[in-house]
C-alpha cells in the first residue's frame, strides 16, 4: 500500500506509518496540477491531506481508495466526486478541540482586556494605564456557542470555568441530562445546578442562532462547513446582538456573512476576533488585506486554531491510527461519505454451508432476475462449517427466484425474505 502525504505532517506519525509496512511518500507541497501528477505517476492508494484541496478532477486521474483528512473539517475535498468513485473519506473529529478552544478564549480574553492595544502602546513607548483598565470582566456574563460538537463543548468547558452563563444552539442538537443541562459538559455544573446555587451559572439551550445571539454577551462560532451553514450567521443574528457585543469565528470564514459582520460592527460598536476570513491567501505567508481587519476593535490571528505541537500530534496519531485500520481490516474509522440509510427495501437471509460458490449462487440468481445487491454481511458460525448471509436488495424478490435459490445448491439450507423496516 502507498501513502501519498501532500502536507506537512508530523515525523512520528511518518515513522509510525513507515513501521506498519506501508510505503510512504511525503511531498507536503503538492497541489492542484502537481498533486495530480504526483496521483496519477505513484499510483497510491490513500493520500493524506490537511488544507490542501483535492477536486474531482485530482481524483479522476487517481487510483486512490482512502483520503485522509489530518484535521476534523473536509470541505476542502470532493465528497460526493470521491462517493461516486467508491473512494472512502475519513477525518480527525475531536484531535484539535482543544487547540481551537485555547485559541478562542485567548481571543476571547483579548477582546475584554485589549491585550494586543496594550502591547503595541508599550512598544511604542506609551504607557496609559487608566485607558486599559477599563475592562467588563467574564465572570457572570453571558457566552452564546453556536454549534456543540467537539470544539464546542471544550469552549463551554472553559467558559464555565470562568464562571459564565451559556447560551447554546448546534445544528446537530443537544443531548439533554435529567437535570435539564446539556449532557456533556462536566459533572460538576450538573452538581452545582443541583444544590440550587443562584451564584451557580446558567445553560440554556435555543432553537436558532439569533435567539442565542439575542441573549449573549459573546458569540462564538464553532460550525462545520456545509450547504446548510454556509452564510448562516448573518444580518439576522448580528441585529440581535447587543450594541458592544463580542463576536469570535474559529470555525470556517464562509459560515459567516462577512460583510453583515463589518456593518454590524462599525453600527453597533461590535468587537470581534476572527481566526479565519472569507478569503484567504492560498499560501503559507504573503501579503493580506481585509477591511474588517482595519476597524478599530477588531483583532485577528492566521488561521492558526489547530496549530498546537500538541493538536498536530494528536491528529498525526489517528491518521495512522484509520491508515492501520485499514491496512490490516479493510475497516476505515471516521468514515463521513458512507450512506446512512440503506437503499435496501428488503433483506434476503440465505442459511448455507460454509463452501465455495454458495454465494455465487445466490447472486447469479439475483442477477438473472436483475435485482440489485445493496450491501452483504456472511457471518460465520463456530468451527466454520455453517453460515448466514443477509443480503439487502432493492425490491420484494418473486417467489420462483426465491425456490431457486434455495434449490439450486445442495447447500442452501434456508432462504427467507424480510422487509425492511
Amino acid at each position: 500500500m502507498k501513502v501519498l502525504i501532500a502536507d506537512k505532517f508530523e515525523q512520528h506519525g511518518m515513522d509510525a506509518l513507515q513501521a506498519l509496512g506501508v510505503e510512504v511518500l511525503y511531498q507536503p507541497d503538492l497541489k492542484d496540477a502537481t498533486l495530480a501528477e504526483a496521483l496519477a505517476a505513484t499510483k497510491a492508494d490513500v493520500l493524506v491531506v490537511r488544507s490542501t484541496k483535492v477536486t474531482d478532477a485530482i481524483l479522476d486521474v487517481s487510483e486512490l481508495s482512502l483520503v485522509v483528512r489530518a484535521g476534523a473539517g473536509y470541505d476542502t475535498i470532493d465528497v460526493k466526486g470521491a462517493s461516486r468513485r467508491g473512494i472512502y473519506v475519513s477525518n480527525c473529529p475531536g484531535k484539535n478541540a482543544v487547540a481551537v478552544a485555547e485559541l478562542t478564549f485567548g481571543l476571547i480574553l483579548s477582546l475584554d482586556r485589549r491585550i494586543p492595544d496594550n502591547v503595541a502602546e508599550l512598544r511604542a513607548g506609551k504607557w496609559n494605564k487608566k485607558e486599559y483598565s477599563k475592562s467588563r470582566g467574564l465572570h457572570g456574563r453571558t457566552l452564546g456557542i453556536l454549534g456543540f460538537g467537539s470544539i464546542g463543548q471544550e469552549v463551554a468547558r472553559r467558559a464555565q470555568a470562568f464562571g459564565m452563563n451559556l447560551a447554546i444552539w448546534s445544528e446537530i442538537g443537544v443531548q439533554l441530562g435529567h437535570d435539564g443541562l446539556p449532557a456533556d459538559l462536566p459533572q460538576v455544573v450538573h452538581l452545582r445546578a443541583s444544590t440550587g446555587d443562584a451564584e451557580a451559572p446558567t445553560v440554556t439551550v435555543y432553537d436558532t442562532p439569533a435567539e442565542v445571539a439575542a441573549h449573549c454577551d459573546i458569540l462564538s462560532v464553532h460550525l462545520a462547513l456545509n450547504e446548510r451553514t454556509r452564510g448562516l450567521i448573518n444580518a439576522d443574528v448580528f441585529n440581535q446582538l447587543k450594541p458592544g457585543s463580542f463576536f469570535v469565528n474559529t470555525a470556517r470564514g464562509e459560515v459567516v456573512d462577512y460583510k453583515a459582520l463589518e456593518a454590524a460592527a462599525k453600527e453597533k460598536g461590535l468587537r470581534v476576533a476572527l481566526d479565519v476570513y472569507g478569503k484567504e491567501p492560498a499560501t503559507p505567508s504573503g501579503d493580506f488585506v481585509d477591511s474588517l481587519i482595519d476597524l478599530p476593535g477588531v483583532y485577528g490571528t492566521h488561521h492558526i486554531g489547530a496549530s498546537t505541537e500538541q493538536a498536530q500530534q494528536a491528529i498525526a496519531a489517528e491518521t495512522v491510527r484509520i491508515i492501520d485500520a485499514y491496512f490490516r481490516t479493510g475497516r476505515v474509522p471516521n468514515v463521513v461519505n458512507l450512506s446512512r440509510k440503506t437503499p435496501a427495501t428488503h433483506v434476503l437471509v440465505t442459511r448455507h454451508q460454509d463452501r465455495p460458490g454458495v454465494l455465487a449462487h445466490v447472486f447469479d440468481r439475483l442477477r438473472e432476475a436483475g435485482i440489485n445487491v445493496e450491501e452483504t454481511e456472511n457471518i460465520i458460525f463456530a468451527d466454520a462449517e455453517a453460515a448466514v448471509a443477509r443480503i439487502g436488495i432493492i425490491g420484494e424478490p418473486p417467489a420462483d427466484v426465491v425456490a431457486a435459490i434455495k434449490s439450486g445448491n445442495p447447500h442452501v439450507l434456508d432462504v427467507h425474505v424480510v422487509a425492511v423496516t
